[in-house]
């Protein structure tokens, strides 16, 4: 009989059960169940395909026999069974980088020695709540239009005139590094999963910022918000994968 499927599902369920002990830092020894039920709070794949790597951990047992002679298959799974855990391994193992998926993304940006107005103006042209601050070709910083919403009715509660106030005041003199906690940085190996996993976990983010290395002072690569949740959708679903 030809056991190629079991071949190939057994070389799939050997690359996710040692990435689970990576994961896990588990011994070599620990449970491939016990390991999935403790990998779910860990890595958002496993979490979607928990129950189904439950089954494949029944089925490999049941595929696979042990004997003096080592390993022996004793059952072949179907194609589709294979098909289905090698795209989890995919996943896992390689999962699509989120650079990847958004290859094509307009940044809306200002200068930081450019006055408030051309944020305002930036705001009303991109109709983004985000404007990434630069400096000499490097990131600064942040603004927000809320966080610009403020500090014009700080002004305009002082008595002051907005519109001195928007022309002689740069943008790089408002940045504030607290802004920064309402976003989340990424270095460019970031997958789809993990901008999903941000968001899902802390709900008062506004936006997902990717860089080279996660960093401010580097070029910015992605800015990605919940508005992009549809794209990541629709990119899951043409790869036949479970939708958020």
């Amino acid at each position: 009989m030809d056991y190629a499927n079991a071949a190939r599902f057994l070389k799939s369920y050997n690359k996710i059960e040692s990435q689970l002990k990576l994961l896990y830092r588990a011994k070599a020894t620990q449970n491939f169940t016990d390991l999935v039920r403790r990998c779910t709070d860990l890595n958002l794949t496993i979490r979607r395909y928990e129950n189904e790597l439950v089954d494949y951990g029944k089925l490999r047992n049941a595929i696979v026999h042990r004997s003096a002679g080592g390993e022996v298959f004793i059952a072949n799974p179907s194609d589709d069974v294979v098909e289905n855990i090698e795209y989890i391994e995919r996943q896992l193992c390689n999962p699509p980088r989120v650079t990847d998926v958004f290859k094509v993304k307009k940044i809306s940006t200002v200068f930081s020695d450019k006055p408030l107005i051309t944020a305002v103006q930036a705001f009303g042209e991109s109709e983004k709540k985000t404007l990434v601050v630069y400096d000499h070709g490097k990131m600064a910083g942040v603004l927000n239009s809320y966080f610009l919403y403020r500090l014009i009715a700080a002004k305009a509660a002082a008595g002051e005139s907005i519109t001195d106030y928007l022309k002689n005041t740069n943008c790089g003199d408002v940045l504030d590094e607290k802004l920064l906690d309402k976003y989340v940085l990424f270095d460019r190996q970031a997958t789809v999963f993990d901008v999903f996993d941000a968001f899902e976990r802390r709900k008062d983010i506004y936006a997902v910022i990717v860089t080279e290395n996660g960093v401010v002072g580097e070029k910015v690569l992605l800015v990605l918000t919940p508005s992009d949740f549809p794209t990541i959708n629709r990119y899951l679903e043409s790869s036949n994968a479970k939708t958020f």
